[in-house]
């Protein structure tokens, strides 16, 4: 018994080290759920940054009304948002920005490139794809930019949002 229980502090401490309590690394969830931020009216940025799947209008509506001043749409060209989104944000007084990824775009470059983007607002930045996945594939490779171990930096990325692409993060993680 006295092992079980030694195990079970040894993994959350590790898993606690890879969430959240390396300098720069977020403590929080970084993607939200659009359905509680639209029934609370609440969006709050984690360093300047929310990370989710596709908003429809009124979750647009709660991040311009908490002071997000931009939209950064992953999503590439051909993908149906459900509806137009750049008139939508522009029209609630934020900067759209598109920035398509597809699978081939998870890289270090457009990890820097997305990281630019988000410094150069000093303000919270929403970026999204249909379902947070590439969002948070490039959060892990912006947080390995920023010095985390391939480890810490999956764990930022999985709190962005990262599931399906994590070998594509790998990969790329062990091309440094």
């Amino acid at each position: 018994m006295k092992k079980a229980v030694l195990l079970i502090v040894g993994h959350l401490l590790a898993v606690s080290a890879c969430a959240g309590d390396m300098e720069g690394t977020p403590t929080s969830p970084l993607k939200v759920d659009l359905h509680n931020i639209v029934e609370t009216g609440v969006g709050q940025a984690v360093d300047g940054i929310t990370a989710a799947g596709q908003p429809d209008a009124a979750a647009f509506e709660v991040f311009a009304e908490n002071g997000y001043k931009a939209v950064v749409d992953l999503r590439t060209a051909g993908e149906d948002r459900g509806l137009d989104e750049q008139a939508v944000v522009e029209g609630l007084g934020m900067e759209y920005v598109s920035f398509p990824i597809g699978r081939d775009d998870v890289n270090f470059e457009n990890a820097r490139a997305l990281d630019e983007l988000i410094d150069g607002y000093g303000a919270p930045v929403l970026v999204h794809c249909r379902s947070s996945n590439r969002v948070g594939a490039l959060l892990a490779l912006r947080a390995s930019l920023d010095g985390a171990d391939d480890e810490a930096a999956i764990a930022v990325g999985k709190t962005g949002g990262l599931t399906r692409l994590e070998g594509e993060v790998r990969k790329v993680l062990g091309q440094e």
